[in-house]
């Protein structure tokens, strides 16, 4: 039941937001009364704490399986490979960059972020791709152009609703345009001599 309801919470939270999110919505997709919610889970902040606290160790995870996969390859391949594995990631969970983006975006703070150690990815994709020698010396430009590829693949699956019909297409089609694009844009970018 508590896992349920924790899946319930991510994609509805995912979906609106901490604000725009209630416990009963949550609830009601469980089809459960709302005290069950409560013994289980607490007052909303604990079950939004639990949903980001979930979804950053599951990005982590993966960023993790990235970096293992693409050790070794070529700053050309370890980039289309890394687009490619997060945004089948993303697309298959696109709470996660709603979340994410709700959380830079957020105006009205509630007491609960996620914990994304972005400092420590962004030093170990910058090692990764070859914008540092190491992870204590990452310069502000090399962690400007990492968060760049990061928000630009974060809003490309956020924004699907809005961008997909305007190259009218579905959403597969969507997904290989958005990781071709990515790959057209980001792949010069950072192999150029």
């Amino acid at each position: 039941m508590k896992a349920r309801i924790l899946a319930a919470a991510r994609r509805i939270f995912g979906k609106h937001g901490y604000n725009d999110t209630t416990t009963r919505q949550i609830a009601k997709d469980v089809d459960i009364d709302i005290s069950t919610l409560y013994y289980h889970w607490g007052e909303k902040q604990d079950l939004y704490e639990a949903v980001l606290q979930d979804v950053g160790e599951e990005l982590q995870s993966r960023l993790n399986d990235v970096e293992r996969t693409v050790s070794g390859k070529s700053l050309k391949d370890r980039l289309e490979i890394s687009i490619d594995m997060m945004c089948d990631y993303l697309f298959a969970h696109p709470e996660v960059s709603n979340l994410i983006l709700f959380g830079y975006f957020n105006k009205t703070h509630h007491g609960v972020t996620m914990d994304l150690k972005i400092e420590e990815n962004i030093a170990n994709i910058a090692v990764a791709m070859q914008l540092a020698e190491d992870r204590k010396n990452v310069s502000m430009e090399a962690k400007a152009r990492i968060l760049a590829v990061w928000n630009t693949v974060l809003n490309f699956i956020s924004a699907e609703d809005f961008f997909r019909p305007m190259l009218q297409t579905d959403h597969d089609n969507y997904a290989k345009v958005v990781k071709e694009t990515l790959k057209f844009i980001l792949v010069p970018a950072f192999t150029l001599e």
